[in-house]
């Protein structure tokens, strides 16, 4: 059964069926449509039922139906009744209209509806105005009722590149103190969308300017005003750094995990004492445990976890690769080779790294210098155990560890 097919169906049970949300706003923005919701007024739940028999029913909060991968929801309302963003009660029924149902949403630029049959545009809150003008506005005062709108309004400035409305920071920055009530869980998912988006920054400009930032994302927080050498890093602070790092890394990859890794390589440099500014000897190792807490607060998975720890605590030693001594290059090489992140990985962070101040160019010997994934993979993949035991016999233990390294080591020598 085709879309019109269900509108019509709808229709002769004196319903109507619209499609509503993302769907318009992308629509109007000319962007490809990978989902769709409809809402539908003028009926009861048990009426749609009876006539989609076959739909399935899903929802935790309210009910939605899913249909041939589409899903449809009678028109709502809802009340708040405690804190946080479960906290409401919905009211459903045949006699609320569509505007009631668009003025419980987030933002103007979501509450846009259009006719299935007619193909009306229903935008009571000029939604298609604030499309036009690149401006994120409240629907209303009601915004304030559910705190992941914070996130979620910051997630669409960096998806969008959006501007966020004066009237609207100043919701967020009300909501701060119900900002702990939302589950680690539901900010990891906007999260990873703003990591998808192609200037992740915007996210965590917003929630600077809002003065929420410190709430969920503190180790980021804390890198405003770490101070760095002017000569290598003439854009700024640590923070303004680690923006266009990660600004940087979303261009050299699409892997929402390397794109986490590259947001918190510095983290140490937030708790570097100003006393040692723009000195930040120590912040590597530093930035470790900081990586743990903002994981373990945002409910990031263990795997990305443990390749920020890398990243953080090898990132400097990858940027000197070429200073260092022969033996220290294949402990380097050995070591993060068998990590999580691997090589690869950490030259990506490297590169973004170093890419991610400014107008500071480094030289070509310099970049050269740390380039080290390239002969750190034919290192070991050249210098292995089948390697070991064709040239010295079945040897194992500590003795098999010894000459694997020594002969890397002899192998390093000749390159």
């Amino acid at each position: 059964m085709d879309i019109i097919e269900i509108a019509n169906l709808i229709k002769e049970n004196g319903g109507t069926l619209y499609l509503v949300g993302g769907a318009i706003r992308d629509r109007l923005l000319g962007k490809e449509v990978t989902d769709e919701d409809y809402v539908i007024t003028g009926l009861d739940k048990e009426t749609f039922i009876k006539l989609f028999p076959d739909s399935i029913k899903k929802g935790a909060f309210f009910e939605v139906f899913e249909i041939d991968n589409k899903e449809f929801a009678l028109a709502r309302c809802e009340t708040k009744i405690c804190p946080g963003h479960k906290g409401f009660e919905t009211i459903t029924g045949k006699e609320i209209t569509i505007e009631e149902d668009l003025k419980r949403r987030d933002i103007t630029i979501n509450a846009i509806a259009k006719d299935v049959l007619t193909k009306e545009i229903i935008d009571p809150f000029k939604g298609k105005l604030d499309l036009e003008n690149k401006i994120i506005r409240n629907v209303t005062e009601a915004f304030k009722e559910d705190p992941l709108r914070v996130y979620r309004v910051a997630r669409f400035a960096a998806t969008l590149k959006f501007d966020v409305s004066k009237e609207t920071m100043e919701l967020i920055y009300e909501l701060k103190s119900e900002l702990e009530t939302i589950s680690k869980e539901r900010i990891f998912e906007e999260f990873k969308k703003v990591l998808s988006s192609n200037k992740p920054s915007i996210f965590f400009e917003v929630l600077k300017e809002a003065k929420v930032l410190d709430v969920h994302f503190k180790e980021v927080y804390d890198l405003i005003g770490s101070e760095q050498s002017e000569k290598y890093h003439p854009e700024g602070d640590s923070y303004i750094h680690t923006m266009q790092v990660l600004d940087v890394a979303s261009k050299y990859t699409k892997d929402l995990k390397m794109r986490f890794i590259c947001l918190i390589h510095d983290l140490g440099k937030g708790v570097t004492p100003k006393e040692r500014y723009p000195s930040h000897h120590g912040h590597d190792k530093a930035g470790i445990k900081l990586v743990e807490d903002l994981g373990s607060r945002i409910a990031v998975p263990d795997l990305w976890i443990e390749c920020g720890k890398t990243a953080s605590s090898e990132h400097m030693i990858g940027g000197k690769f070429g200073e260092m001594t022969i033996c220290k290059k294949v402990q380097f090489i050995e070591r993060v080779g068998k990590s999580k992140l691997g090589l690869e990985g950490l030259q990506l962070v490297v590169k973004a790294d170093r890419n991610g101040r400014g107008n500071y160019k480094e030289s070509e010997e310099r970049i050269k210098d740390s380039s080290f994934q390239e002969i750190g993979e034919k290192c070991l993949n050249e210098i292995n155990g089948k390697y070991i035991i064709e040239k010295y016999g079945d040897i194992k233990g500590e003795k098999f560890k010894q000459l694997l390294h020594q002969e890397r080591i002899e192998w390093m020598k000749r390159q």
